[in-house]
């Protein structure tokens, strides 16, 4: 029997170190690839019991035509590069109705990346924080990453590229929901002219001495050295002086302003509903405010459908997430009908053991459960991935043995995406079909739409199972 690993011994003698290492860890061999194929035919949903609720959901979407399905999927790197979210998003629409984009946040004025579809920039001076690295102060909600303006003095601009996207109705999320923006739709610009010194320059030729270069310039030595700030009337051929010649120029400065639309409060967001599809806005202070944080931003439209939301944040585990009560509280605006959780690939770099990780995971199930008590939980198990670009990720397969071990007790359904993408045996081989990325750790967009493409197609047979007892 080909194997394609070899165990780790308790030093790397091979590498001159005299370090003990981590006897449950193996070294990966990767000149070897398996003939181990993604397991299609184990590619099903499990405690399908769990998801009956939501099947009913879809059902009535389907025959009555009205309503919307709001599903959430909450994870870390794997998830906030919305290319799974962003496939299944469209493949869920395709069946049942395009509702809206759904969740988004200005990952990129937060300096990090950004869902494909949605464009931000900014103006001002902006502070922000990954849930990992807050300190519990921070106002660190939906979205997973505090962000806030460093002043008043700032405005943030999103555009939906896509034009399936645009939406009719926003709504805005922040701590308390405390009123902090306003939003405009158009704004004005008005140049004006005004008066600013007029600046004047002089390159030190050879032989020149400052005081006959203000003699030339009719201005005081004084006032030349404190234009330069130079402290003595020594000066070197070639530096550029500054002369304060004392006379101003005319300037045109186009002052832009925006001009604000009446938002309605609801108990967990500000809203703004239009009357035909927009595809930009513009977030800025409201001058009652001062105090400006951001959680998130929620994008839909009138018609009857799904919306597909993903919240995830690079680098993330369960328990970043449950250190932030805010962002549980803030989780009912989303009115979820299903959360789709997607953890586990960071635990395993802290090497947690099946059972710190999963009491973790069930801490957060049970705060999801207490805020958002009508949302079906299904929960996915990490992908398969090499530990420190060497070993074998054996953490994961034990997170992913632990997670359907306690789904029917915990009521929630699983997808086994580190079994049907072939576990720690097929790693190589998804990554020689192009599947993953270098670090044999996250995939590439084909993997990612791959994996996607495999938990509609376990998804929709259970559903289609379902709409068969009927």
């Amino acid at each position: 029997m080909k194997h394609n690993f070899i165990f780790l011994l308790f030093f790397l003698t091979s590498f001159g170190f005299a370090q003990e290492v981590d006897s449950t860890l193996v070294v990966i061999d990767s000149t070897i690839v398996d003939s181990v194929e993604l397991k299609f035919d184990k590619n099903s949903l499990q405690n399908t019991l769990a998801l009956v609720a939501l099947f009913e959901r879809l059902y009535q979407l389907e025959q009555t035509k009205s309503g919307k399905v709001n599903v959430v999927h909450i994870g870390d790197s794997h998830i906030q590069a919305d290319l799974f979210t962003a496939q299944m998003r469209n493949k869920m629409q395709a069946v049942f109705g395009n509702a809206g984009f759904g969740f988004t946040f200005p990952y990129s004025v937060a300096k990090t990346n950004n869902s494909a579809p949605i464009r931000f920039s900014a103006t001002g001076n902006f502070q922000s924080v990954r849930n990992l690295y807050a300190d519990i102060v921070r106002p660190v909600g939906l979205s997973g990453i505090a962000l806030e303006p460093s002043s008043a003095e700032f405005s943030i601009q999103m555009e939906v590229k896509d034009t399936q996207y645009h939406f009719t109705h926003l709504q805005i999320i922040t701590p308390q929901n405390t009123p902090s923006f306003a939003v405009s739709l158009a704004q004005k610009n008005t140049t004006i002219t005004t008066k600013v010194p007029k600046r004047v320059t002089h390159k030190i030729k050879p032989g020149e001495v400052l005081g006959g270069i203000a003699d030339a310039y009719n201005v005081s030595l004084k006032a030349l050295k404190k234009a330069n700030g130079l402290k003595s009337d020594l000066i070197r051929d070639g530096k550029i002086l500054t002369i304060p010649i004392g006379r101003t120029q005319p300037q045109k400065i186009t002052k832009t302003t925006f001009i604000p639309i009446d938002l309605s409060e609801t108990v967990l967001s500000h809203d703004y509903a239009s009357g035909q599809p927009l595809d930009k806005i513009t977030l800025i202070p409201n001058p009652n405010s001062n105090a400006f944080a951001l959680n998130g931003l929620v994008l839909s439209n009138n018609a009857p459908g799904i919306t597909y939301s993903g919240i995830g944040v690079n680098g993330a585990k369960c328990s970043d997430y449950n250190k932030f009560p805010l962002f549980y509280e803030q989780l009912p605006a989303l009115q979820p009908d299903l959360i789709v959780i997607s953890l586990g690939t960071n635990e395993s770099f802290d090497k947690q053991s099946d059972e710190v990780y999963f009491k973790q995971l069930d801490q957060m199930i049970a705060s999801v459960k207490a805020k958002a008590p009508m949302a079906t939980i299904l929960v996915t198990t990490p992908p398969p991935s090499v530990l420190h670009r060497k070993y074998t990720n054996t953490f994961i397969a034990d997170y992913a043995l632990k997670i359907k071990e306690n789904a029917p007790a915990k009521g929630y359904a699983v997808w086994d995406l580190f079994e049907v993408f072939g576990g720690n045996k097929n790693i190589f081989n998804n990554a020689a079909k192009g599947l993953m990325a270098r670090d044999k750790v996250h995939y590439s967009k084909m993997g990612y739409e791959k994996q996607a493409d495999l938990f509609f197609e376990a998804f929709l047979q259970s559903y289609e199972t379902y709409k068969s007892t009927k």
